[in-house]
């Protein structure tokens, strides 16, 4: 059985109706429950499927299956894969490319690192440009309290599969690398098409991501309602010099 998830958390909202679905269905295993949801662009499969000295990524990309554990983190990885099945899709493509090329190395080297980043703790803010510039400068105040009414027009979506995970056990320093998602969107299908489209290895090599402490959203933390809560400096870190 897998650990509780408090389904009420709002950073699960997108995932919320699916999850719960496959969550009560895993007593069959990940791999079973995540099948019997709506169709994704793999199969799931156990992990003793992957052949040993297999990549993992090439794997997916040559037979379209995805090894799972049983774990929190293989069922929040599935969940993104029914939700964001073009930006996975894409994602694992620019992996296999990257394989293709330079073979698995003990270092992944700056595009296949900056991937697997993405993969793992990414979240796409939706937001207007002021909060992006106050992202940027790491200036939290204006972020978080001056501009506070401006999130009633954002929306921060988590795609990281570990970085739901770790939000199971929600604490202060959980930070998300966020990619601004420039265009609007009015649904997670408009979003996960958009980003798929904008995703290169040049691109992610840049790394266009920014460290965001996710309990800062306004509403996802009851805490954060008091401006003292950004005054953490370890959590909340001022701009490089």
């Amino acid at each position: 059985m897998l650990p509780a998830v408090d389904w009420s958390a709002p950073w699960l909202a997108p995932y919320r109706a699916v999850g719960q679905a496959v969550a009560a269905q895993t007593h069959q295993g990940i791999a079973e429950a995540l099948n019997a949801a709506a169709p994704a662009p793999v199969r799931f499969v156990p992990q003793a499927a992957l052949p040993p000295g297999e990549a993992y990524e090439h794997f997916i990309f040559h037979t379209r299956q995805c090894p799972s554990r049983d774990n929190l983190h293989d069922f929040f990885n599935g969940l993104c894969w029914h939700h964001f099945p073009h930006t996975k899709t894409r994602l694992n493509q620019l992996q296999a490319a990257q394989i293709a090329t330079d073979g698995v190395q003990p270092l992944r080297g700056p595009v296949r690192d900056a991937l697997t980043v993405f993969d793992e703790n990414a979240a796409f803010l939706v937001a207007p440009p002021a909060l992006w510039e106050a992202l940027r400068a790491r200036d939290w105040q204006r972020l978080f309290v001056t501009l506070r009414p401006l999130w009633a027009q954002a929306q921060l979506v988590l795609f990281g599969h570990a970085l739901l995970e770790k939000l199971v056990c929600p604490r202060k320093p959980i930070t998300a690398h966020v990619y601004w998602a420039q265009a609007a969107i009015n649904s997670v299908v408009n979003l996960d098409a958009t980003i798929a489209q904008q995703l290169s290895a040049i691109h992610l090599g840049s790394k266009p991501f920014l460290p965001l402490p996710v309990l800062g959203v306004p509403g996802w933390c009851a805490d954060n309602a008091h401006p003292g809560f950004y005054a953490d400096a370890q959590v909340f870190r001022p701009p490089r010099a």
